[in-house]
């Protein structure tokens, strides 16, 4: 049965608005209160497909087809990734070369604010730009963590630093998405974000150091600060303006991790900072110094996972591994990608006005929604991240059986986390297909001449339901393309807000507090890490908001 989306069920657009929002509020609320993320999940879930059906009049079989398509993509290939980086950490944590790991990072300043800016932020950025999905805050909260950090404090910084980032991220995906979506030119989207983000790729390095130490300890490192932030923002701007969306957080990321570390060589703050709350470090005086080689030793599983999360994410490598193209299939084809429309949901759901344009004389959007779920066993980032687990073991010389038994520890470890993942995207899909999204959407349109202010909340709104700069893209790309040219707006500047705004909601949305919240070992505490970000998170987005009203 066929079905058109009508995104004011109610008669009411406000009345419309919030029963759409309902399922949300009430996942981070219940969040909030200390629930535990799996309940708060099942009955965010529950009140998701409720409103779709009762509300929104969606035919039921097509609710849970939209919630199981969504579980089944929040297991692989989210969940894959966030079982295969803790396993890696697990593994090196267990070959003993984890501390050696720790002292090389302590050598390079055991000042912790220097420590997150290297971590968090830089190579936070480079995993971006050549993973996303929840990689660099998998890997970067459980490499804080591991040399010492609270576990709230890793995990909220890793959400933090996480944000300017992202519209560039798994090699630009989010620009590259928007601009088909939306029918806008691929480069000048990249150009408008890369005129926009890199102030607050300048910002965000303070922005982590004074939720630390305040801006007392800001003014104390002030130098690092600006070498760090500034070198990813003018690589940022530069790669985006001048070459495109694919490599910028990837050449930004890598230059100012190798910036930062440079200077921290010649330079240090003259006060160490340290946690309040933390213990001395441990005297190394009755330690082996440490040596190039072992140094290198310990290092080699993160760089076998640099190296596989890059390649993993590069589109002709990716396409081989899916078997090639349908006019050039190679011996894959067939066996690492299996394609399934997903029944009762596939080819079933119309979009309509305003969200999508309308053919003339047409009731519907003129292709229906496709729901086809991609079984890209292979050439998804997780299996790249394995594959570097199982070079880690031979490098470390980790037997078959310790190598099992640790990823058996580790799936029991996280079993929790991906049935919470999988409810999670559940509840986004559903509210996808059910067409409450754009309701919510449609109800920032409503803003008049402020809109310009709440285009990029639109996006910040996108990324928290979907946990997605790139699905939020697809989501709302159209709909701020036609709502600008509507209010006589540069569509260019609209747009491309939908992703710069879309970033701050990175830090909020359901799935990567899970993903924080795992890597870090704090299942159940997943209401005391969004209480840590949320309120970072809407000041930023209101101050992309402000920058692109005045613009």
């Amino acid at each position: 049965m066929e079905w058109v989306q009508v995104y004011d069920p109610l008669g009411w657009p406000l009345i419309s608005a919030l029963v759409a929002a309902l399922p949300i509020v009430l996942l981070l609320g219940l969040l909030v209160c200390g629930w535990s993320a799996p309940r708060a999940a099942g009955v965010g879930l529950a009140s998701a497909l409720a409103v779709a059906v009762y509300f929104f009049g969606m035919p039921a079989s097509a609710a849970l087809a939209a919630a199981g398509y969504g579980a089944c993509f929040g297991l692989l290939p989210i969940g894959w990734i966030v079982l295969a980086a803790v396993f890696l950490f697990h593994l090196t944590v267990r070959a003993g070369q984890f501390e050696v790991l720790k002292r090389s990072v302590t050598a390079i300043s055991p000042d912790r604010r220097m420590q997150a800016l290297l971590i968090a932020f830089s190579f936070g950025a480079f995993l971006e730009g050549a993973a996303g999905f929840g990689t660099p805050v998998a890997i970067s909260a459980a490499l804080m963590i591991g040399i010492g950090f609270s576990p709230l404090y890793a995990a909220g910084l890793a959400l933090l630093a996480n944000t300017a980032p992202v519209a560039f991220g798994a090699l630009g995906t989010p620009i590259i998405t928007l601009a088909k979506v939306s029918g806008m030119d691929e480069m000048a989207l990249s150009q408008m974000a890369g005129r926009q983000l890199p102030l607050f790729s300048l910002l965000i390095p303070a922005w982590l150091v004074a939720i630390m130490s305040g801006w007392k300890g800001v003014k104390g490192c002030w130098p690092a600060i600006l070498v760090c932030g500034g070198s990813y923002s003018s690589i940022q701007y530069v790669t985006a303006n001048f070459h495109g969306p694919t490599l910028v957080d990837v050449f930004g990321g890598v230059g100012s991790l190798v910036a930062t570390a440079a200077f921290l060589r010649v330079w240090q703050p003259k006060e160490l900072w340290r946690f309040p709350d933390e213990p001395e470090p441990k005297s190394e005086a009755n330690l082996p110094p440490l040596r190039a080689r072992g140094v290198a030793y310990a290092w080699m599983p993160w760089v076998f996972l640099s190296v596989m999360v890059f390649f993993w994410g590069w589109p002709s490598l990716k396409t081989t591994l899916e078997g090639g193209t349908p006019e050039q299939p190679n011996c894959l084809s067939g066996i690492s990608k299996l394609s399934f429309d997903v029944p009762w949901l596939n080819q079933r759901v119309f979009r309509t006005a305003p969200v999508v344009p309308v053919p003339s004389g047409s009731d519907r959007a003129a292709k229906p929604e496709e729901a086809k779920y991609h079984l890209s066993w292979l050439s998804t980032t997780g299996t790249g991240i394995f594959l570097a687990a199982v070079l880690s073991a031979f490098w470390l010389r980790i037997g078959w059986w310790p190598f099992w038994q640790e990823f058996a520890r580790t799936l029991f470890r996280v079993r929790w986390a991906l049935l919470t993942i999988a409810c999670m995207l559940a509840l986004a899909f559903a509210t996808r297909y059910s067409g409450a999204d754009a309701t919510l959407g449609i109800a920032f349109t409503k803003t008049g001449w402020f809109y310009p202010f709440f285009a990029p909340l639109l996006g910040w709104l996108g990324v928290a339901l979907t946990g997605s700069d790139t699905s939020c893209n697809a989501l709302f790309g159209s709909l701020q393309r036609i709502t600008a040219e509507q209010l006589g707006l540069n569509p260019v500047l609209i747009v491309a807000s939908n992703s710069t705004g879309g970033v701050m909601g990175k830090m909020i949305d359901a799935q990567s507090i899970v993903v924080a919240a795992v890597a870090t070992g704090q299942t159940g505490s997943e209401g005391q890490i969004l209480r840590f970000v949320f309120g970072h998170s809407l000041v930023l987005a209101s101050m992309v908001g402000l920058l692109t009203w005045v613009g």
